[in-house]
């Protein structure tokens, strides 16, 4: 009988260094929401990859927050603890040509207990490749890594070597999923992302961290899902600039969201999506777990 190995995998790093999308491309989907800014991706979202004799159940968690304060940031550095604390393998990403005070506050996490491969990530961006080699030289005097694999995650270059090493410290047990399973995350938990990933993406720079989306009603007829949505945000002043002038942005953040909801649901969804002020919400611990923060 074929081995089958399969096992969690944590993606971990700093802020920005590209997590989420290694996962997404790694999955061949857009499961985890991906932006520009930095803690756009503030739950553990679970990514399933399942190859004959292999399944990756990968992990990507927050950036690990050293400078800001409040509940929400110490809920999504307790996610990142745990997650090390649970996997059998780790990714720490880093940024090419680039390591931070973060980089190496998120190396001092690192249990010695399992095998940690380094994915030096956005190695497309480098002008000149040999500054790869005393980075490299750096980060294997700081922790003895199990591999050090240079990739691209935008440009999907080097991952089958990635996987590669990544395969061969899996467990070997059955698979721990369905072989169709690309994450454990439910549609309802998947919408509420996309929707919040438009408000990074369109505002910019014009509306704070403050602001996320809840599902208020996601009801299924057939292929058909009806949606509706709250974006919370902590101000009033917040509220107008979600909603735009004649409501226009707030239209164009429910438009692109519902076409990735119906690109990956594979069908027609309904989508009402209004804002309501919660002055601070990021510090109440209730409605982060109902919004899914562990």
């Amino acid at each position: 009988m074929a081995e089958v190995k399969s096992g969690f995998i944590a993606i971990v790093g700093r802020p920005n260094v590209g997590k989420s999308t290694l996962l997404n491309r790694l999955i061949g989907e857009k499961i985890s929401i991906v932006s520009s800014k930095a803690q756009t991706t503030r739950h553990r979202i679970t990514g399933i990859l399942t190859r004959p004799g292999a399944q990756f159940v990968f992990v990507d968690t927050p950036g690990f927050q050293t400078r800001r304060a409040g509940v929400l940031n110490r809920t999504m550095n307790r996610g990142v603890s745990a997650a090390l604390a649970e996997v059998d393998v780790i990714i720490l990403v880093v940024e090419a040509g680039r390591f931070t005070d973060g980089d190496e506050a998120v190396v001092r996490l690192l249990p010695k207990d399992r095998p940690v491969v380094l994915a030096v990530n956005k190695i497309d961006r480098l002008e000149e490749k040999a500054v790869l080699l005393p980075m490299l030289d750096r980060l294997r005097q700081m922790f003895p890594f199990a591999a050090l694999v240079p990739v691209s995650a935008a440009k999907g270059s080097q991952l089958e070597d990635l996987l590669a090493e990544l395969c061969e410290r899996l467990p070997r047990e059955g698979f721990l999923f369905a072989e169709d399973e690309m994450t454990d995350r439910g549609e309802g938990f998947l919408a509420a992302e996309f929707i919040r990933e438009k408000i990074f993406r369109l505002l910019g720079d014009e509306l704070p961290y403050a602001s996320t989306a809840r599902i208020e009603k996601f009801e299924r007829e057939g292929a058909l899902r009806r949606i509706s949505a709250a974006i919370l945000v902590d101000r009033p002043a917040h509220k107008g600039i979600v909603i735009g002038k004649g409501g226009q942005m707030l239209k164009r953040i429910a438009s692109e969201a519902r076409q990735d909801m119906e690109r990956l649901f594979g069908g027609k969804v309904f989508l009402e999506v209004f804002v309501q002020v919660r002055s601070g919400w990021s510090d109440d611990e209730r409605l982060l777990r109902s919004l899914g923060h562990e």
